[in-house]
């Protein structure tokens, strides 16, 4: 069972129910808390924002605070300068290693925006972490339980569809979505096929400006020649009439 089954499974949800999460929000869905990532794929690096679109029953939200799925250990949030952020770490039991081969022994489980000053009812904010979605994941999807905390009362953002239900069908669905396959060329691999073309790029247009060079260089010594043909006819043309006017 992997790391994103295992945390859907905690939630009450089975790996079918978490594909019926998706990025299309519609309807009621709108109002709710929300998450759009900046990739979907699997092993790639994600900046995800957090939308929240009203407050607690018309209360104003005073912190939102998000759960990171099991499988995700490092997370960097973005600074807001309306909320002061803080990211709380739970023991790893066993260690695991990370990318770089260094060991592990906690990871962020929470990161909590609290608003220096409450957002008020009939505005929306938006909150936005880093992290890098989990690998051989495809098709999994990935939830984050959201809890809002208002001046009055609070909103928890954790409900997932069950079998034959939708998010439509939910009060508080909590945000997520579906990853997706990893890009092609791994985590570089935009760079990579940049870097791969501009030296077919650059030889190309050299080879099209030596081609332009040579063309130039054959079109200045063809119109050379003409000059050259051109003069010696009319050295041969005067000298004639010149005969011509003697003779006579």
């Amino acid at each position: 069972m992997t790391t994103a089954r295992r945390t859907l499974t905690r939630l009450g949800a089975t790996a079918g129910a978490a594909g019926l999460l998706t990025l299309g929000v519609a309807g009621t869905a709108a109002a709710h808390v929300t998450v759009t990532p900046s990739t979907s794929s699997a092993g790639s690096y994600s900046v995800l924002t957090f939308s929240v679109g009203h407050g607690c029953e018309g209360s104003p939200t005073t912190a939102i605070t998000i759960s990171i799925p099991e499988g995700i250990n490092a997370v960097t949030p973005t600074r807001n300068e309306l909320y002061d952020v803080t990211k709380e770490a739970e023991q790893l039991d066993p260690p695991v290693a990370d990318a770089h081969g260094n060991e592990l022994t906690e990871r962020v489980s929470t990161v909590t925006y609290t608003a220096r000053t409450p957002l008020p009812e009939g505005f929306r904010d938006t909150f936005e972490v880093q992290l890098q979605l989990p690998e051989d994941a495809e098709g999994e999807s990935l939830v984050f339980p959201t809890i809002q905390t208002c001046e009055k009362g609070e909103t928890a953002w954790t409900e997932i569809p069950a079998e034959g239900q939708t998010e439509d069908d939910l009060e508080s669905p909590a945000p997520g979505f579906t990853i997706i396959g990893a890009e092609e060329g791994g985590h570089g691999g935009s760079d990579t096929a940049a870097s791969d073309t501009a030296p077919v790029a650059a030889e190309t247009s050299s080879a099209a400006q030596t081609e332009a060079a040579s063309s130039d260089g054959d079109g200045n010594g063809l119109a050379i020649a003409g000059l050259v043909a051109g003069v010696a006819g009319l050295l041969v043309g005067g000298s004639a009439l010149l005969r011509a006017r003697r003779t006579a």
